[in-house]
């Protein structure tokens, strides 16, 4: 592989008008699609296989024009104090409001909350249901304003009106700090190479790959289902491994160029050599989010393979854009060591012979690898306590920040009518099967209403034929709580005695049970795809790094890095710490998708860390340097470069957490201190720790296996047959000159 992606590097330098216009190329075709392709709607959540999933999927079938998947909102109306909501002037003011409502385009249902008993019990506190024909996101801006609208006029009249439901929702927004994230990311590149224009090329080709990559998810959107979430997944993650390989590549260029080569012949060799790093670090990470599809759930699979996407693209950027970049900058890339005119004159910017930050610690490490191995652990141990305390779980109105209208009607509903009225159950009840389907619908409710922490049982509706009925269940409990997830479990374990009594099939469905059985449904994929995940990259990095230990090591460094940033997930966002300034305003259950997501992605930029330090240490080792010395040669090379990565992708998956979406909020704090944990105390202690302590033993491999896996030759050992047949050439040619 060395030997192909030298000829490469080599190819994309010389004939660099034509690889940059191909990426030009690329970008504008994208941007047309992305400009051109129509407004995608809010993606479809879908958990086949559930038992919330085939209820929803009956609904659609047995009603006919209800519009399930429909935008729905609450107009919650409260009365002055010491007021009702049923006085005179109030009650104008209500069926005012719901008569303007009713009038729009997009409109399928108002209910009057007099008429439909939306009143709560001590008359303060009343609601109207808005149900509209199209889902939230593509409700036209005329839909939202007359709602808006509606509502204040209320609030004009004398009442506290607030508007809750998904008919609001709003495209999730980053805010500052992505844009700060990404300046933190250019000053750290500048320090780390001394030099603008040797900095700007890896921000050039991420934003290049990210543009393409973000591009092409926007124009595909509407026809793919793609939601928001996956562009904005997308751009993180491109970003940061965009400029992470990049920052390899040019790194490994500026230090051929120190050893005295020409920059072509640099070009092709930093290729052929980071390049090789960059390659299987990029596949590591496309496996585990490619592998996210073994959970079974659309909407999980979609991010995770454009986000595989994403990375693909910054790879093939990293290996044909830079070396073309590198061909128009000429001069103005200087050799490891020196520092541009602007940034230090020129001059060298450390004495010969002087170890840097990187030797020393490393010469530290081997000198006290058992005492660097146990502090490690410990310390991540620690962090990993409040994991033991994760509960999951999917954010609801009632996790929105205080300022919004959403959380504040979330508030009202509950104050009125109690906490389980934001989360109702909706059950159905299937007869087709029932001889008596009337009496089948009127045992299910008889016996729901019979359940502990039940508040209250609508009567049961059928549909037009009769032959399946809702029934509408509050709990008494919050949406996202254990009593409530209690009582789904209850009204199923009922469902089996009635079908027996019946023939009548019971299904719970509704939001609350859908993120119940979504979360189950995460949970029981966590061990297939971890299993999955690690296995096939633990053969990848055997093929790699030639070694079983060094394998095994990696994934039990990477189990460590990701345990400990759970603990810290849930510390931020469960327990409170910190909260204040994270920007979090509302604590609650960890996300269900957080630990199987942060277990695919963490593995997959974990392993880039383990990969590009590891491989010069291997290509230490393999050109005759004993162990140890090989540690230190591979830290003497790569810390600096693996710390400037390390910072930048914290910074760039920092510059998240200041997103509007609670979601978004919480990846990008997690995978940020992820890649601090496995970065700072993984790949920088424990790894050189313990590959110190088993000394040759890190690099032993089963001759049978040696002979059985493929050479892709990661260390450059066919660069360096390539060099010893010009030598020979070049003294042939001398020979025959005399």
């Amino acid at each position: 592989m060395a030997t192909f992606l030298y000829k490469l590097g080599r190819f994309a330098f010389r004939r660099r008008h034509f690889v940059a216009l191909m990426w030009v190329a690329l970008l504008t075709l994208a941007g047309v699609g992305a400009a051109s392709a129509p407004v995608a709607g809010a993606s479809s959540f879908s958990i086949p296989g559930t038992e919330a999933q085939k209820a929803f999927d009956l609904l659609e079938n047995r009603f006919p024009g209800m519009s399930a998947d429909g935008a729905t909102a609450r107009v919650v109306f409260k009365a002055p104090a010491g007021e009702k909501v049923g006085d005179h002037d109030n009650r104008a003011t209500v069926e005012k409001a719901v008569k303007v409502l009713g009038t729009g385009s997009e409109v399928t249902s108002v209910d009057n909350p007099f008429k439909a008993h939306a009143v709560s019990k001590d008359g303060s506190i009343a609601y109207a249901s808005v149900k509209y024909k199209v889902s939230g996101m593509e409700l036209e801006d005329a839909s939202k304003d007359a709602l808006n609208a509606a509502a204040q006029d209320a609030r004009d009249a004398g009442l506290t009106v607030e508007v809750g439901g998904d008919a609001l929702q709003a495209t999730p927004e980053t805010g500052s700090t992505e844009v700060i994230g990404i300046a933190m990311a250019a000053v750290v590149l500048v320090i780390t190479f001394g030099s603008l224009i040797a900095a700007g090329l890896p921000l050039l080709t991420a934003l290049i790959g990210v543009g393409i990559g973000v591009s092409t998810i926007t124009a595909l959107a509407s026809a793919l289902d793609l939601g928001s979430t996956t562009s904005t997944l997308a751009m993180m993650i491109g970003l940061a491994v965009g400029i992470d390989y990049a920052l390899f590549i040019v790194s490994r260029y500026r230090a051929e160029l120190a050893e005295g080569r020409e920059r072509e012949e640099a070009a092709g060799r930093a290729v052929g050599t980071a390049g090789s790093a960059v390659v299987f670090a990029g596949l590591t990470v496309v496996i585990a989010l490619v592998g996210l599809s073994v959970v079974n759930i659309p909407m999980l699979t979609k991010m995770g393979v454009a986000a595989a996407g994403t990375v693909a693209i910054a790879v093939l950027i990293a290996l044909t854009m830079i070396p073309a970049l590198l061909g128009y900058a000429g001069r103005r890339v200087q050799p490891a060591g020196k520092k541009s005119r602007l940034l230090g004159g020129g001059r060298a910017a450390k004495k010969e012979g002087k170890p840097n930050m990187g030797t020393r610690w490393a010469s530290f490490v081997v000198r006290r690898p058992l005492a660097v191995l146990l502090l490690g652990v410990i310390g991540l141990g620690a962090a990993a306590i409040p994991a033991t305390s994760l509960e999951l779980g999917l954010p609801d109105d009632g996790s929105q920040p205080t300022s919004t209208t959403q959380r504040r009607a979330y508030d009202l509903l509950s104050e009125g009518f109690g906490p389980g009225f934001n989360g109702p159950l909706m059950v159905v009840v299937d007869a087709k099967a029932s001889d008596a389907p009337k009496a089948a619908f009127t045992k299910v409710t008889d016996e729901i209403k019979g359940l502990k922490g039940v508040v209250s049982v609508s009567p049961a509706v059928p549909n037009k034929s009769g032959d399946t009925a809702m029934i509408t269940v509050v709990p008494d409990s919050k949406p996202s709580s254990v009593k409530t997830e209690d009582l789904v479990h209850a009204i199923r374990g009922a469902g089996g005695e009635i079908k027996a009594d019946t023939d009548a099939t019971v299904l719970v469905t509704g939001s609350t049970a859908m993120n119940i059985d979504f979360s189950q449904k995460l949970n029981d994929a966590l061990i297939p795809y971890l299993a999955l995940v690690v296995g096939l990259a633990f053969l990848l990095l055997i093929v790699v790094f030639r070694s079983i230990l060094v394998p095994l090591k990696a994934a039990l460094g990477f189990l460590l890095s990701v345990m400990a940033a759970l603990g810290a997930v849930v510390a931020v966002f469960q327990w409170g710490w910190l909260a204040g300034v994270l920007g979090v305003e509302e604590t609650g259950p960890i996300m269900s998708m957080m630990p199987i997501f942060m277990v695919g992605v963490v593995f997959g930029l974990a392993m880039d860390y383990e990969v590009f330090l590891v491989t010069r240490m291997r290509e230490a080792y393999v050109h005759g340097e004993k162990p140890g010395q090989a540690i230190v040669t591979g830290f003497r090379h790569g810390a600096r470069v693996v710390t400037a990565a390390a910072v930048i992708m914290m910074a760039v998956f920092s510059g998240f957490i200041g997103s509007s979406e609670s979601m978004i909020k919480m990846i990008g704090f997690g995978l940020a201190i992820a890649v601090f944990f496995d970065a700072f105390v993984v790949r920088m202690a424990i790894v050189p720790a313990v590959l110190a302590l088993l000394g040759k033993r890190a690099w032993w491999l089963p001759k049978w296996l040696d002979r059985a896996l493929p050479n892709v030759d990661v260390e450059g050992e066919g660069l360096r047959a390539l060099d010893e047949k010009r030598r020979d050439g070049d003294e042939d040619r001398e020979l025959a000159r005399v």
